[in-house]
């Protein structure tokens, strides 16, 4: 894997670590501080399924999707491939922010999550600062490929040229 792709996961994964360690460190289960009223909270809740809470209950399947992700991610998108600057930083936040659910499923048999939003009197699923990477990440590689697409550039089959 690119040293910097490494890099930039360990970041995003050590910032999503760091802040649910501190979560659990100073609130209680369900419990709620309201930074902004009617709009955001703190709020610590465990997450049993993935986005929207989907597949509750279903661990194992959830990990094996994050290992297939990370491996498809690997195999097509990274691995043998010359990379830009924009790519590198999707691939690395992306990545980073699927280690940080993977790790708390594996370790905890739950995410972790912590931001809660109400926008427009919708209250907004509960999320943690990996979920915001993988969005980010995803968004950031479909500009990516979308801008590779426009200039004229097959970014799948570019290839590592050995020196």
């Amino acid at each position: 894997m690119k040293k910097r792709i490494l890099y930039i996961s360990m970041i995003c994964l050590m910032i999503d670590q760091l802040s649910k360690a501190l979560l659990d460190h100073f609130l209680e289960l369900n419990q709620s501080i309201t930074i902004i009223p009617s709009f955001f909270r703190i709020t610590y809740v465990r997450n049993e399924g993935a986005a929207w809470s989907l597949f509750a209950g279903n661990q194992i399947f959830l990990i094996i999707m994050s290992f297939l992700a990370l491996y498809i991610i690997y195999v097509y998108f990274i691995k043998n491939k010359v990379l830009d600057k924009l790519e590198l930083w999707s691939y690395g936040i992306l990545l980073g922010g699927i280690f940080g659910n993977l790790i708390d499923r594996l370790i905890r048999g739950y995410v972790t999550d912590f931001f809660d939003f109400t926008i427009f009197n919708y209250h907004f699923p509960v999320f943690n600062i990996a979920d915001i990477c993988i969005v980010i990440g995803v968004f950031l590689t479909i500009i990516s490929l979308w801008k590779g697409e426009n200039n004229g550039n097959d970014r799948s089959n570019r290839k590592c040229q050995k020196n």
